[in-house]
């Protein structure tokens, strides 16, 4: 049925795509303008809609990054708020976003600001910043980063991919060409010759030359009120996971949890969503009828940043709620070399100033 309806959407996405690249080819002549700002900005983007690791790669470049003053700048994609914001102690998922609270909540030497329009963040803090990292902004052509790092989620790239609405696609994947590094994302661990072969050939040359490749590694269970840590290796065959998400493919994370449990219940919602208190009731009582011997919630980093609030946060008070950290690992051929084009960029830049 879905594929069927793709094919009734395919001439929309004709119509989408001509409007993309009409649009791009006017950022790319200079008839609608993008500002460059002499502090190093460095972009964190994707084509399609929805995750291919925005949030740990950006939490990767602030460790690697770590002796800068950094800030972080975002839209702030489901907040109830408007224009500029910096985050400070009053900040919720709510009035800055999911993920701009989570970089707020676990790099407090970390500027994290929200704004529509990206140019004006930029101007609010580069005074006080060495460099800006920009979260989701590919496409905002308004700003033109000194650096663009273009993710690729590693099966969907695989795959046959098309504009929306058909597909994910927010730009023809010829867009990539505008890219410093392309970061293929969910990976294995470690790549076969074969495997990077096989993503390569989707690429030109002189992109190939750009392309790294990097995976996921799961930290341990953090409890969301205490902050306690729990292996998951306490996990047994039997214990019963009820698993909340609220992303965009919560599908390697239900597959790394299957390695520890048989017993997974999965409340799936769609990326952002704002969980409501009928959500998380009917999550509890599902939970309180289970007869299991062990059994536990676990949620993600970005959704427990929802789940923080006041009136949900009571709801689950005296539960066992984990959520479960996740950062990415690049490939061990790929590491030095991407991370010293990153180093060499900023401290070229920094120079120039």
């Amino acid at each position: 049925m879905i594929k069927y309806l793709r094919l009734l959407l395919l001439p929309f996405s004709a119509l989408y795509g001509i409007v993309v690249l009409i649009r791009n080819g006017l950022y790319d002549t200079g008839i609608f303008k993008s500002v460059r700002f002499e502090i190093p900005v460095i972009c964190v983007g994707n084509l399609v809609v929805g995750g291919s690791g925005k949030t740990p790669v950006t939490e990767y470049l602030v460790s690697l990054l770590s002796n800068k003053r950094i800030a972080i700048l975002s839209r702030g994609y489901g907040r109830n708020t408007n224009g500029f914001i910096i985050a400070d102690q009053t900040a919720t998922a709510e009035t800055i976003g999911d993920e701009p609270m989570q970089f707020y909540t676990k790099f407090p030497e970390v500027t994290v600001a929200v704004c529509e329009d990206r140019a004006r963040g930029i101007a609010l803090l580069k005074a006080d910043h060495d460099l800006i990292i920009l979260d989701d902004a590919f496409q905002h052509r308004a700003v033109k980063p000194g650096f663009s790092i273009l993710l690729f989620e590693y099966q969907k790239l695989l795959g046959w991919q098309f504009l929306l609405p058909a597909g994910n696609l927010r730009e023809p994947f010829r867009g990539y060409k505008r890219a410093n590094a392309l970061l293929v994302t969910k990976a294995p661990l470690e790549t076969t010759p074969g495997q990077r072969l096989q993503c390569g050939r989707k690429f030109d040359n002189e992109a190939k030359e750009n392309l790294f490749f990097s995976g996921l590694v799961y930290g341990q269970l953090i409890n969301l009120r205490s902050s306690a840590a729990k292996p998951l290796q306490d996990i047994s065959a039997g214990t019963a996971i009820f698993l909340l998400t609220g992303i965009a493919n919560p599908g390697p994370l239900v597959a790394y949890l299957g390695q520890y449990s048989q017993k997974i219940h999965h409340y799936n919602y769609s990326d952002h969503y704002n969980f409501k208190p009928q959500d998380i009731k009917r999550l509890i009582s599902m939970f309180n009828q289970d007869t299991s011997a062990d059994k536990l919630i676990i949620t993600t980093e970005k959704d427990a940043q929802r789940l923080r609030s006041t009136v949900l946060k009571e709801l689950l008070l005296n539960l066992p709620v984990f959520y479960l950290p996740v950062k990415i690992a690049l490939d061990h051929e790929d590491k030095a070399t991407f991370d010293q084009k990153i180093l060499n960029y900023v401290s070229g830049t920094s120079r120039d100033r």
